[in-house]
């Protein structure tokens, strides 16, 4: 049975999800979710999802959310991107917690308020509050990956799957790659990975679509 992600191109934390779903080799199938016109708050969505959010995956009767869980999910069914030890597991949970809370969270709604809003709405002292905090994180993980391949152990894991989500997009919130090496070359070695896909490639909705 095809695996199915509810998904939309411009969201960073559907793209872990459907990044995880890509690499493992499993079979799904993106399902656009019309964001920008509302449709994580229809009665029909949240049915589906009381949480009103995306990504959500569904693969027959089971059912989650949360790009964290997916990835979960992902591994307990592919055997691919966990840890070789339990420590292992232990660490890749512990960057992925870092980074739904410290990391994408900041990346996305930055992003979001420079990019989604109109220009007299975007609110310059909150987005330079976020960057201050996204400059810290930056620093954080570029520190980290100082001397390593990956975030953690000797391969791709959820770890990375996960800090990558915001990563590849184009437009600006404050994150030139060239001020950090090593997120640059980490970044570099993910998108050399054969079946890696940018976000607009991956799933449906791009900002062109409604330009």
């Amino acid at each position: 049975m095809t695996i199915k992600l509810y998904c939309f191109g411009e969201s960073g934390n559907s793209y872990k999800a459907a990044l995880a779903l890509e690499l493992s080799g499993l079979e799904w199938e993106p399902v656009f979710v019309d964001f920008f016109n509302g449709e994580t708050r229809t009665p029909e969505f949240r049915e589906l999802n009381e949480l009103g959010e995306a990504p959500f995956l569904v693969d027959g009767d089971f059912k989650t959310g949360q790009s964290g869980a997916i990835q979960a999910y992902v591994t307990e069914k592919s055997g691919k991107f966990g840890g070789k030890t339990s420590e292992e597991n232990y660490e890749i949970f512990r960057w992925v917690l870092w980074d739904n809370h410290k990391f994408s969270s900041m990346a996305g709604l930055t992003r979001f308020l420079m990019n989604f809003l109109p220009e007299d709405k975007r609110p310059q002292e909150v987005i330079a509050f976020n960057q201050g905090r996204l400059k810290a994180a930056y620093d954080t993980l570029d520190k980290h990956l100082e001397g390593r391949e990956w975030i953690v152990g000797d391969r791709m894991t959820n770890a990375d799957l996960s800090c990558c989500g915001y990563l590849f997009y184009d437009e600006p919130f404050g994150f030139d790659r060239a001020d950090w090496p090593n997120i640059d070359a980490w970044l570099t070695r993910l998108s050399a990975t054969p079946g890696w896909k940018h976000p607009y490639d991956l799933m449906p909705g791009n900002p062109s679509d409604r330009a």
